[in-house]
């Protein structure tokens, strides 16, 4: 063969070496999750074969043959491509919503002429059209182990913390349908650190870096609506919490908790979460504090208790102001002022509505909406739909279509669950006017970008 090229028998060689790779994405996705068992433990192979066989006895009806000793085959790269209701109960039971996630790829012999899709390149690898890449160098990229250091340090510290800005503002400009699954790629690496060698005081530091990340990738997956990826990375984002002793991150994980379980109508379960957090509240700064305390005012205003929403308000209002930002922990750099008044905003919306008082909370989401700069996209584009729908609802149908409209080109870059939520609420409050053109126009457009989001 001149030249090193590739004929075909020794391409079909190349791929079959790279076949047997080991699958290293379906183990981490494994070991990412808890073991029943003992949730300080990584699942086993065996507990992830029960589950996945529970759930196909539970949704299919079916029995399945599934063990440990299959789950190991497909991790060492012996199998590839599972049957396609094992595939789908890997799926569901591990939280990753493609089978490229789990390292999964078909391979099949080409005896006969190639699809339309596919080219054979002249040393005779297949190109998929369009792609710029052999689907044998794809093979090799799923494959790929990556490296952990055995002693951790500072710089890695450092390198995880770094990440989780990248993903927390990726998620704010884009939504978390766009980031979340990179996130959860960077956690299950980082997550291998916690195993490496290290002083006390980094190990430490790295627990709650780790956390830190968990709780990102967790709210980033709640806004891309995978809640079961979000419940397991709020859980192993606790634990981390709670071995480095971090209070200030137990406090913003379960306020998170708090938040999604709100969006889910479980207002019980998020007043007890936002309380939970609020133990030992003299080991918090002042800005978790007044975060919490917005919290429970807009849950307590969800439940109809709107006796004490205001009381609330007032002690999130009197925290926020006497708060010095050079204290507050790093993943409350978001909770500036634009946030704390369209959060407080949000939270007296209820009781804005049912007294017919709009300015309540009006006043306050017209000043988020003014204070949001470019980097929190998704959080001015929350204020000014909830304001927009607030003021269709008991105030000035004009404005309302106004701060409507202006959202709209924002909204229309986001791939986020909530948001669509959220402009889907719009345009039902819409549907109320729709003998005004300019509203009925409005509801139009909330409603396409509702589907765009998702």
């Amino acid at each position: 063969m001149r030249g090193g090229g590739v004929g075909r028998e020794s391409m079909r060689i190349l791929t079959w070496v790279v076949v047997m790779k080991p699958n290293s994405r379906l183990r981490l996705a494994r070991e990412a999750c808890p073991s029943p068992a003992d949730p300080s433990e990584p699942m086993s192979r065996a507990e992830l074969a029960e589950a996945v066989s529970e759930y196909l006895w539970r949704t299919t009806g079916t029995h399945s043959a599934l063990d440990a000793h299959a789950i190991a085959r497909y991790e060492r790269g012996r199998v590839t491509w599972p049957s396609a209701r094992y595939r789908a109960g890997l799926r569901a039971v591990l939280g990753v919503p493609t089978d490229a996630g789990l390292g999964f790829h078909a391979v099949r012999r080409r005896r006969g002429p190639t699809s339309k899709a596919e080219t054979f390149s002249p040393n005779g690898a297949v190109r998929a059209e369009g792609s710029g890449m052999d689907s044998e160098d794809l093979l090799v990229l799923d494959a790929v182990e990556t490296s952990v250091p055995r002693w951790v340090g500072a710089v890695e510290v450092e390198y995880v913390r770094a990440t989780t800005r990248a993903v927390a503002m990726s998620e704010n400009a884009f939504g978390g349908g766009l980031s979340y699954g990179a996130g959860l790629s960077q956690l299950r690496w980082s997550k291998q650190l916690l195993g490496a060698r290290a002083s006390d005081t980094v190990r430490r530091e790295l627990f709650e870096s780790v956390g830190n990340l968990g709780g990102v990738v967790a709210y980033s997956a709640f806004d891309a609506g995978m809640f079961e990826v979000a419940d397991r990375s709020f859980r192993f984002a606790l634990r981390c919490a709670e071995r480095a002793d971090s209070w200030e991150l137990r406090a913003n994980i379960l306020a998170e908790m708090s938040r999604k379980a709100t969006y889910l109508n479980d207002l019980d379960g998020a007043l007890t979460l936002v309380e939970h957090a609020q133990v030992r509240e003299d080991r918090l700064s002042r800005s978790t504090r007044a975060m919490l305390w917005t919290l429970r005012a807009r849950t307590l205003a969800l439940r109809g208790t709107f006796h004490a929403v205001e009381d609330n308000i007032v002690r999130a209002d009197e925290c926020f102001a006497l708060r010095d930002p050079k204290y507050a922990p790093p993943w409350l750099c978001y909770y500036d002022e634009a946030e704390h008044y369209g959060s407080t905003g949000k939270a007296l919306i209820p009781l804005a509505v049912d007294s017919r008082r709009p300015e309540v909370a009006a006043s306050r989401l017209r000043r988020a909406v003014t204070m949001h700069d470019s980097r929190y996209r998704r959080s001015r584009v929350f204020s000014s739909i909830r304001l927009a729908s607030l003021l269709l609802a008991v105030g000035d149908p004009a404005e309302a279509v106004s701060v409507g409209h202006q959202a709209l080109p924002d909204a229309k870059r986001l791939r986020s669950a909530r948001i669509a939520t959220e402009l889907a609420g719009l345009a039902r409050v819409a549907g109320t006017h729709d003998q005004r053109e300019d509203i009925a126009e409005l509801r139009h457009e909330a409603s396409a970008a509702a589907s765009a989001a998702t």
